[in-house]
């Protein structure tokens, strides 16, 4: 034994034995397995927090996509409307037009009525004037004197009643 006393191995593994106590006493071994847990919870904590932000990503996901379908919903309704509306413009102006024209060619026709009236009204007078000139004429060559006079003017003044 005195033999491995003077080996370097022996003293090797009696000054490692020793370095180990000195750490057992000094309580590195606690300190280590501290630090391990503080890694290992901040790790966990890391993990958790991880969980939650990727549960609220996937909230805030599932929120737009909804927003978005409400969104989509929304625009066809207005594009819906929009049409709607276009077309109810468009039966409008129609119906607008239709009237206007209605009105014009009534109007229209009204002043050909008046045109055609006054024309014949014109054709009557003028005959009428024609027809007093001509038999004032004949009737002042047919006839003379005082009853003459008379006679004509009372029967110009009946025919101008009669044609007006």
């Amino acid at each position: 034994m005195t033999a491995m006393l003077f080996e370097a191995e022996t003293w090797v593994a009696l000054a490692f034995l020793v370095f180990l106590g000195l750490l057992g006493y000094i309580g590195v071994h606690r300190k280590v397995a501290k630090s391990l847990d503080d890694r290992a919870a901040r790790i966990k904590a890391e993990l958790d927090e991880a969980r939650k932000l990727k549960e609220e990503a996937t909230q805030l996901l599932a929120e737009y996509r909804r927003k978005r379908h409400e969104a989509e919903t929304e625009a066809q309704g207005i594009i819906a409307d929009a049409k709607a509306e276009a077309e109810r413009l468009a039966a409008e102006a129609k119906a607008k037009l239709d009237e206007f024209v209605a009105r014009r060619t009534k109007l229209a026709e009204t002043k050909i009525a008046q045109a055609e009236a006054q024309a014949a009204a014109d054709v009557r007078a003028a005959a009428a004037e024609a027809a007093v000139a001509a038999a004032e004429k004949i009737l002042a060559e047919q006839t003379r004197g005082g009853l003459a006079n008379e006679l004509v003017a009372k029967s110009i003044n009946d025919l101008r009643k009669k044609l007006n």
